[in-house]
């Protein structure tokens, strides 16, 4: 089964589709719709199909049969995470409620003055979530991201929305990403890195994760721990149809190993993966 490769899947006409349907018809129809597509993918997306069976059935240990229908919910929120970002680029936003567990810590975080360093994962929707927060918090919320995003789409994803309300910063060669990190912090802006996947060839650190060994990049952690900034695990998943439940863990404020770092991270991220198995998106065999 092929690892993660750093791209995102989708087609053009996909995404000119559910823009449309958004647009004129509203995000019912477009949930609406996602159900015919999703269960598609569902019938017919064998290798993120058997992952994710893999995962729930002898991971998480969940009985045949109810892996099965978890596999297929999954496509639908993931569906609908996709769709809820759009939602947002476009400016229909307002249906949309939240939640934030421990909030307070992102608070404290900016009056700290010293930026923040969020690390998330592929599990429910931070974008989502940071559109909510945004200018709540912080007017400035940085993704460090790699910029592997196939480059029509993303064009007209820009062309149609305005692109992301984030600023991105991209994963470079070069290394240059760490001194947009570092003038991101200096600011006092906050750096959300997803910290669950990581590619072939790059650095990784093993640990146990539900059991069974799995790999982590290094770079978050090692940037977590390098720079002199707080550092918290953040969490979104979908909890309604038009909410989500957001939450933070207490800052880490002491210097610590990233080895350290990402026993607490993998610690959190396994609560997380128990309360919401639905919102896992790695649609790759995670342990190989």
């Amino acid at each position: 089964m092929s690892r993660w490769d750093g791209k995102t899947r989708g087609s053009l006409t996909g995404y000119k589709i559910f823009l449309f349907f958004i647009n004129f018809l509203g995000l019912n129809f477009a949930y609406l719709l996602l159900r015919v597509v999703t269960y598609y993918y569902f019938l017919f997306a064998r290798k993120p199909k058997k992952a994710l069976f893999d995962f729930y059935k002898n991971t998480l240990h969940i009985s045949h049969n109810q892996a099965n229908k978890l596999v297929r919910k999954n496509f639908y929120i993931f569906g609908q995470t996709l769709v809820d970002r759009a939602a947002f680029l476009l400016g229909k936003d307002r249906q949309f409620t939240h939640t934030f567990e421990n909030e307070q810590y992102l608070i404290d975080i900016r009056d700290q003055g010293k930026g923040g360093i969020l690390l998330s994962a592929h599990l429910g929707n931070w974008e989502t979530a940071g559109n909510l927060l945004k200018g709540r918090i912080t007017p400035t919320i940085n993704i460090v991201m790699l910029d592997a995003e196939v480059e029509n789409i993303k064009k007209f994803m820009e062309l149609s929305t305005g692109g992301s309300r984030f600023k991105v910063i991209a994963i470079k060669d070069d290394l240059s990403h760490i001194i947009s990190i570092r003038n991101a912090l200096v600011n006092n802006e906050l750096v959300a890195i997803h910290s669950d996947r990581y590619l072939d060839g790059s650095k990784y650190i093993e640990l146990d994760f539900l059991g069974r060994k799995a790999k982590f990049p290094y770079g978050p952690f090692i940037i977590a721990s390098k720079f002199n900034a707080p550092v918290t695990f953040v969490f979104a998943a979908k909890n309604g149809k038009y909410s989500y439940h957001l939450s933070s863990t207490k800052p880490i404020t002491t210097k610590m190993k990233p080895e350290e770092i990402t026993r607490l991270y993998v610690e959190e991220l396994e609560r997380k993966v128990k309360a919401y198995p639905e919102q896992w998106f790695n649609y790759f065999d995670f342990f190989n």
